[in-house]
């Protein structure tokens, strides 16, 4: 006789077995803002990690900056295959902490949701655009996204995820003065899930920054052999593949650079667990200083790739050029939208203004189209814009402002 599918107390049962005490379970989440009733099969976490691959901005990364313009190559990173590239690590890393692998995953997969087209010049851009209305922070917008933008269930606005998640966009952000941070004061320090997210993130970019460097042409194999992160990784690989060069060596030194990093970091994060005496989720909120961390040693080389990076990588006169263009194209379009709204797609006035008959009325049945109005324009076309890829940035901009000869 078949045995009955897994329900969602089967698996909280395992959670119970498996997860080490100082992870997050899901049966002791906060839960949801908008009450829904639970599903028969996934786990609270399994469904906030599907929500988000499923939402139109997690889709939009695709066409979103990294450090370099999609329009480059198609081989460099973007902001999806940066976030797919953290989530992977990150779940290898919570499996070996016996952390909730959900959690962390559903946290990685949204920590780059909030980000505006060309890269952190795009969000410079935004947040000097609305400068006296809040600014503009990726990770609060991110935020905003899953609560409030996303339209997918008419029951509610946003994706409607669990407290874990939401919280660690505020936590990244390093700001609870906003008002829709108010609901997270209070809660303590990062659960380990969330700080092995955020340790990750900064592990995976600066190594595949430095690889998208290397395959553009941006600095050499003899560049980085001053790096001395890169150096020791390049004597690693050697040490047990003699003879590598060019593209095969790249690829080599790339690859241990990340074993190497991550088996620092769980050698150290395991030492700052016992060295705590951290035994439950309560302990880690509690903690006065970041748990998942990577030796000294380790910090020091990585601080020293890093300030490669930006001397070097950050600052060549192509990346400066691509920063330029992208600030000058959001401005432009920021300044546009707000002198004439009109311009603004449909469902952008009615959170500006209210869903009206003047613009037609919302869906039957459709909660979300009839939400307050914002009153705020100069928000909503932040929002719009924060929204967009860089193509379509650049095709709206080349719309609105070139003669129709040109296009």
């Amino acid at each position: 006789m078949a045995k009955s599918p897994l329900s969602v107390a089967d698996w909280q049962a395992f959670e119970d077995g498996w997860l080490a005490p100082y992870a997050m379970p899901s049966r002791a989440s906060r839960g949801r803002r908008h009450v829904e009733p639970g599903h028969e099969f996934r786990s609270l976490y399994q469904r906030d990690r599907e929500r988000i691959v499923h939402c139109t901005a997690f889709r939009r990364m695709t066409g979103k900056t990294q450090v370099l313009v999609a329009s480059v190559n198609d081989h460099h990173r973007t902001r999806l295959t940066h976030t797919l590239e953290v989530t992977q690590i990150a779940r290898t890393v919570a499996r070996r902490l016996r952390l909730n692998e959900d959690l962390t995953e559903a946290i990685a997969l949204a920590h780059d949701l909030g980000h505006a087209p060309f890269g952190h010049a795009g969000e410079d851009a935004l947040d000097l655009c609305l400068k006296d209305h809040g600014g503009f922070d990726h990770n609060l917008f991110g935020l905003r996204r899953v609560d409030e933008l996303e339209e997918r269930y008419p029951q509610f606005p946003g994706l409607n995820l669990s407290f874990e998640v939401r919280e660690a966009f505020v936590q990244h952000s390093g700001r609870d003065d906003a008002p829709e941070c108010a609901e997270f004061r209070g809660a303590g320090g990062p659960l380990l899930e969330a700080q092995v997210a955020d340790t990750v993130d900064s592990l995976a970019y600066d190594t595949h920054d430095t690889d998208d460097a290397l395959g553009l042409g941006f600095i050499t194999l003899d560049d980085l052999a001053r790096v001395d992160l890169w150096a020791e990784a390049t004597r690693r690989v050697r040490g047990h593949t003699p003879g590598l060069g060019g593209q095969p060596l790249r690829v080599a030194v790339v690859r241990e650079l990340l074993a190497w990093q991550v088996a620092d970091l769980l050698e150290e994060t395991t030492r700052r667990l016992e060295q705590f005496r951290i035994r439950s989720p309560e302990d880690v909120r509690a903690a006065r200083e970041p748990l998942v961390a990577f030796s000294p040693r380790v910090r020091g080389l990585k601080a020293g790739r890093e300030r490669f990076l930006r001397e070097r990588v950050y600052r060549h006169h192509r990346v400066l050029r691509m920063t330029a263009n992208g600030k000058r194209i959001l401005r432009a379009l920021f300044e546009e939208y707000v002198r004439s709204p009109e311009l603004l797609p449909e469902k952008h006035l009615r959170r500006w203004i209210g869903a009206s008959d003047v613009i037609g009325p919302p869906p039957p049945d459709w909660v979300t189209a009839a939400r307050n109005p914002l009153g705020c324009l100069e928000s909503v076309v932040g929002d719009y814009l924060a929204g967009m890829t860089d193509r379509y940035a650049q095709l709206e901009y080349r719309r609105l402002f070139l003669p129709s000869t040109e296009l």
